[in-house]
């Protein structure tokens, strides 16, 4: 079994560790796209054809399946990936977890990127999904580009403005943007103390993705599996190795933990 994953940077590696813990046996491959990230800024069009051309950088190993491990490429690309690549390689694309948390009927707070925040698309699911549900939209300016630089300062600082703008009285904490799942402990201690340490429900896309992946090639789970799985990494197209920022996280260290080579950058 082959899975691969793209991003613009590393935001794919929370989805790819969950891949890793519930099927030890899947070969990964992890496409991104240093030469061009960050995707955010870039027109539709733009950002569109750089995430296909990550795209086929991918499907040229064969995976069983493609996920877009990306909220932004999967708003502006998933048509145009999936039209290139399906039905020979399935292709999943990252939604935020808007549905699972209004479902549990609690006060919301959705963080995503600035761009992503008020956009059609987000209240597009809100309105869908959450029509019912007090939601407070939460932008985080800088979190991801801090995240993918493993500066561990600024990260902290985006945190705690984010976390500023999040109503005390919240119950459920979507977070919109793969890149804010490598550092949930960070969220999870600032809207602790900004809560007083109230018991919060946190949604991320990691893991619900990689079982819709399972899922739609007919394979399921298998924590148990051997722990063969290997590693590929794509940069721009170009095999390489994992960025050395990853370290900087327990899922890239996971990831790295067989064997897969670091880089400098």
């Amino acid at each position: 079994m082959k899975i691969a994953l793209m991003d613009s940077g590393i935001g794919l590696l929370a989805a790819a560790a969950a891949m890793r813990r519930l099927r030890p046996d899947a070969d990964l491959v992890l496409s991104s796209d240093p030469d061009g990230m960050p995707w955010g800024p870039r027109t539709p069009a733009d950002l569109a054809g750089r995430a296909l051309g990550v795209a086929r950088a991918a499907a040229a190993l064969r995976p069983d399946a493609l996920i877009i491990a990306c909220n932004t490429a999967t708003v502006h690309a998933l048509p145009a990936i999936r039209a290139e690549l399906e039905p020979g390689i399935p292709v999943i694309g990252t939604v935020p977890a808007i549905k699972p948390a209004a479902a549990a009927g609690g006060r919301l707070a959705i963080w995503a990127t600035p761009a992503t925040t008020g956009s059609p698309y987000q209240r597009g699911l809100i309105r869908d999904f959450a029509a019912g549900a007090h939601v407070t939209e939460v932008p985080c300016p800088g979190l991801a580009d801090a995240v993918e630089t493993g500066d561990a300062e600024a990260v902290a600082a985006a945190v705690a403005a984010a976390a500023a703008l999040t109503p005390a009285d919240v119950t459920d904490v979507v977070l919109g943007c793969t890149h804010y799942e490598l550092v949930e402990p960070a969220v999870r201690a600032a809207l602790a103390e900004r809560t007083g340490g109230a018991d919060l429900v946190y949604h991320g896309s990691a893991e619900p993705v990689a079982v819709q992946a399972l899922r739609r090639i007919g394979a399921a789970a298998d924590p148990a599996a051997s722990a063969t799985g290997t590693l590929t990494v794509l940069l721009s197209g170009s095999e390489g190795v994992l960025p050395a920022a990853a370290l900087g996280y327990p899922e890239g260290r996971l990831l790295a933990g067989e064997g897969a080579a670091v880089g400098s950058r």
